[in-house]
C-alpha cells in the first residue's frame, strides 16, 4: 500500500543502496554484465506473472535494475574526475566562482578544460582549489574568464582521525579532487571570454545586485548577513556570526532553500491573488517561473535547485488538476538530483532540508489540528511552532550525528526570527526590482538594514544565553538510523489515528538504547592509543575504557577529538604535557611520549610504542636500530622537513608512522 501511493519510495530505496554500495566498492565489467543478464532474464520471467493481481518478480526485478543504476551512477560520477599527476603541469581552465580572500591568500576555484604538455592538448575533467598569493590581477578576474596558468595539483586527503568529516569525499562530491599553491608567476594567461556559461552568468549577477545594496546604504557586517540570507552567498560572513547562528539554531536561514522558496512563492501567489479561478493556471506558471528566476540569480547553487525543484513538483500536480502525494513529489525532485549527481545523498543540505520537508508534509497538519485558535496572531505563531517542532524531530538524528549539539532554544529562535528573514527575503527580492527608483530602493534599503541589525541582535541574544546549545553529543550513522526509525513510529503513532500498536515505538528505542549501551559497554572492556593528526594543536589521547586521557600542550581540546569523543561517548581527561618523557602501562603495552630519544631509556625499558612530539624530536646517535621498539609514531607537530634517522633497511620488522603524511595513527592497547 505504501509503494503504491508513494511509488518514488520504491525507486529512491534501491537506488541510493546501490550508490552507497558503489563508494564501498568499483564493481568489475564482469560485474555489471552479471546484474544486466540477471535483470534481463527477471524482466522476462515476470511476464508469467501478469495474469496474477500481484507480480513479486517484477518488483524484485525493479529493487535490483535501481541498485544497479545506482551502483553504475556513483562509479561513473568517481571516474568522470581525470587523474592527475603532482608535478609541475600547464591546465587550460575556466573560473567558476569569484576569487575568495582569505588572510594571506586568494582561494580560486577552476574547472579544468585541457592540459597542455609539449604543444600537445589532452581534454580533462573535474575542479582544482588554488591558493593563490594576493595580487591585483586575481582579484579582477571573473566567474567564466579562460585561465591558462601552471601549478602542481596535490591531492586532497582526509586527516585520518576518528570519525572526522569526510573532507575528501565532501570535495569529490564537487568535483574537487586536487588543490594548488599558485602566485602571479604561474599564470601564464587569461582572457574573459565572448559568452559566459549560464551558471557564471549567475553569479555575476548575483554579485551586482549585493553591489546594489552596498549602493543603496547595506554595508559591513549587515551586508554579509543580508547576503547569506536572501541569495546564499556566506563568504562575507564571519566565523564568529556564523556560530552563533549555529548556537541559535537558525543557521537552515542562511542557506538558500526550502525556506526560501516556500517565502517567495507564497508571497508571489498572494501578490497574483487577482488571478485566481479560470486564470489559477497562469497563476501557478508565473510564480513558478518568478522562482526559477529567484534560482538563477542566487547563482544556480545545490541547495537553491533542490528547494525550486522540490517547489515545482509539488505545484505539477496543482497544474494538472489531480491530487497528488506531497512525499511523491517530493522524493521526484530527490530523484532528480540524485541522477544527475548520485554523491549527493551524502551532502548534509540534502539530508537535512529533505527529512525537514518529509516530516512538514506528513505530520503537520496533524500536530497543527491539534490546537485551535481564533485569533490570527495566535494562530500565526502557533503555525510557526508546529513547523518548527515537525521539522526539529525530522532532522535532530541528523543534526547531532553531522554537528554534535543541539540548539537548546530553537523552538523560541525559530518563532521570532525566521518572520524576520522572511521579510529580510521579500525585501531582499524587491530591493533589485526597484533599484532605479531610488527613493523606493532607499527605503527599502533602510528597512532591510534595520530587519537584518534587529536579527543579528535577537540571534546573538539568543545565542548568549545560558545553556543555548547542548554540545559534545554524538552519535554514528547507524544509531541515527535507529533513532530517525523511532521517532517516525512515535510521532505516526501519537498524531494519526491509531495506525499501529505502541509496540512498535517502543521496541524501537529499546533497540535503539542497546546500540548506544553496547558502544559503552565495548569501550570499557578495551583500550586505545590515538595520536591524532592536527599539526596546529598536536594531541595524543589514550582511551581507557570510556576516558579519553589527553595529552596536549593546550588547555582547549582540538575539534577532532571533540567529535571522537562525543561520537563514542567518552569521557575527556586533560593531562599537561610539556614535552617531558611520560610513560603509560596500558593493557599488555608499554608506551612512552616524549621529543627527545635516547639510548638509556630504551635499554631501562621495553616499550612497545614510541610517539616523538616536539616540532624537531632528538635523537640520540649512539641509539642502535635493534634497540628501538616495534612502533615508532611521529606525531602530526614535527616540522615537514623532519627525518627519521634510520633508513627503512636497517627498521627492519619496525614500523615508522608519519602521521602528518600518513594521516592519524590508531592502535588497541
Amino acid at each position: 500500500m505504501l509503494f503504491k501511493e508513494i511509488p518514488f519510495l520504491r525507486i529512491i530505496i534501491p537506488l541510493c543502496l546501490g550508490i552507497i554500495s558503489g563508494m564501498l566498492f568499483a564493481p568489475g565489467r564482469a560485474a555489471v554484465i552479471i546484474l544486466i543478464v540477471i535483470i534481463i532474464a527477471g524482466f522476462s520471467f515476470s511476464l508469467f506473472y501478469n495474469i496474477r493481481p500481484e507480480n513479486p518478480v517484477f518488483g524484485i526485478v525493479i529493487f535490483i535494475a535501481f541498485f544497479a543504476c545506482g551502483l553504475v551512477l556513483i562509479n561513473n560520477e568517481k571516474n568522470g574526475i581525470s587523474r592527475l599527476e603532482s608535478e609541475p603541469t600547464t591546465f587550460l581552465s575556466t573560473i567558476s566562482d569569484f576569487p575568495f580572500e582569505k588572510e594571506s591568500t586568494y582561494m580560486v576555484t577552476i574547472d579544468l578544460n585541457k592540459v597542455i604538455s609539449g604543444g600537445i592538448k589532452r581534454s580533462v575533467t573535474g575542479t582544482v582549489l588554488l591558493y593563490h598569493r594576493k595580487d591585483s590581477i586575481i582579484k579582477k578576474m571573473l566567474p567564466g574568464d579562460i585561465l591558462l596558468i601552471k601549478c602542481t595539483p596535490l591531492e586532497i586527503e582526509n586527516k585520518g582521525n576518528p570519525y572526522e568529516f569526510d573532507y575528501k569525499s565532501f570535495m569529490a562530491s564537487k568535483g574537487i579532487k586536487y588543490y594548488a599553491f599558485t602566485g602571479k608567476n604561474n599564470i601564464i594567461g587569461f582572457t574573459s571570454p565572448k559568452h559566459r556559461n549560464l551558471k557564471y552568468s549567475a553569479l555575476i549577477i548575483r554579485e551586482r545586485i549585493i553591489k546594489m545594496y552596498e549602493n543603496r546604504g547595506v554595508r559591513g557586517k549587515r551586508l554579509a548577513l543580508v547576503s547569506a540570507i536572501t541569495l546564499g552567498q556566506k563568504n562575507r560572513l564571519d566565523p564568529e556570526v556564523k556560530q552563533i547562528f549555529i548556537n541559535a539554531g537558525i543557521m537552515h536561514i542562511m542557506a538558500v532553500s526550502g525556506l526560501h522558496a516556500v517565502v517567495l512563492s507564497l508571497f508571489i501567489f498572494n501578490m497574483l491573488f487577482f488571478m485566481k479561478g479560470k486564470f489559477n493556471t497562469l497563476r501557478i506558471i508565473i510564480t513558478i517561473l518568478i522562482l526559477w528566476a529567484f534560482a538563477f540569480v542566487t547563482g544556480l547553487t545545490p541547495s537553491v535547485l533542490r528547494a525550486t525543484l522540490m517547489f515545482s513538483f509539488l505545484q505539477a500536480g496543482n497544474l494538472m488538476n489531480r491530487r497528488v502525494n506531497g512525499i511523491n513529489s517530493v522524493l521526484a525532485s530527490a530523484f532528480v538530483l540524485i541522477i544527475l549527481q548520485p554523491s549527493v545523498i551524502t551532502d548534509a543540505g540534502f539530508l537535512l532540508s529533505y527529512a525537514a520537508v518529509i516530516y512538514i508534509i506528513g505530520f503537520y497538519k496533524d500536530i497543527y489540528l491539534k490546537l485551535h485558535f481564533k485569533k490570527w496572531l495566535p494562530d500565526k505563531i502557533w503555525q510557526s511552532v508546529a513547523i518548527t517542532i515537525v521539522a526539529q524531530a525530522g532532522t535532530f538524528p541528523l543534526t547531532i550525528m553531522l554537528f554534535n549539539r543541539f540548539p537548546v532554544y530553537f523552538m523560541l529562535t525559530n518563532v521570532i526570527i525566521v518572520p524576520l528573514s522572511n521579510l529580510l527575503i521579500i525585501l531582499g527580492c524587491t530591493l533589485p526590482l526597484t533599484y532605479v527608483i531610488i527613493p523606493v530602493s532607499e527605503f527599502l534599503a533602510t528597512i532591510l538594514d534595520r530587519l537584518t541589525g534587529l536579527t543579528e541582535f535577537l540571534t546573538a541574544t539568543a545565542a548568549s544565553l545560558p545553556y543555548s546549545t547542548i554540545d559534545r553529543i554524538g552519535m554514528t550513522i547507524f544509531e541515527c538510523i535507529l533513532l530517525t526509525i523511532a521517532i517516525s513510529l512515535l510521532i505516526t503513532f501519537l498524531l494519526k489515528k491509531h495506525p499501529f500498536s505502541i509496540k512498535y515505538p517502543i521496541v524501537a528505542f529499546i533497540i535503539f538504547a542497546i546500540a548506544v549501551n553496547s558502544k559503552k559497554i565495548n569501550n570499557a572492556k578495551t583500550n586505545e592509543l590515538i595520536v591524532y593528526n592536527n599539526p596546529s594543536f598536536p594531541t595524543t589521547g589514550i582511551r581507557t575504557g570510556n576516558t579519553l586521557n589527553l595529552l596536549t600542550k593546550n588547555d582547549s581540546v582540538p575539534g577532532e577529538v571533540l567529535r571522537h569523543a562525543a561520537t563514542k561517548g567518552l569521557k575527556i581527561r586533560l593531562i599537561n604535557y610539556l614535552g617531558k618523557p611520560k610513560s603509560f602501562i596500558v593493557g599488555k603495552k608499554n608506551i612512552l611520549i616524549t621529543d627527545s630519544l635516547r639510548s638509556r631509556w630504551l635499554r631501562d625499558n621495553h616499550f612497545n610504542i614510541v610517539v616523538l612530539t616536539g616540532e624537531r624530536p632528538f635523537i640520540e646517535k649512539n641509539i642502535s636500530p635493534q634497540s628501538l621498539p616495534e612502533n615508532i609514531i611521529i606525531s602530526s607537530g614535527t616540522a615537514p622537513g623532519f627525518k627519521f634517522p634510520f633508513s627503512s633497511d636497517q627498521m627492519t620488522n619496525k614500523t615508522v608512522r608519519f602521521v602528518r603524511k600518513s594521516g592519524a595513527f590508531t592502535s588497541s592497547l
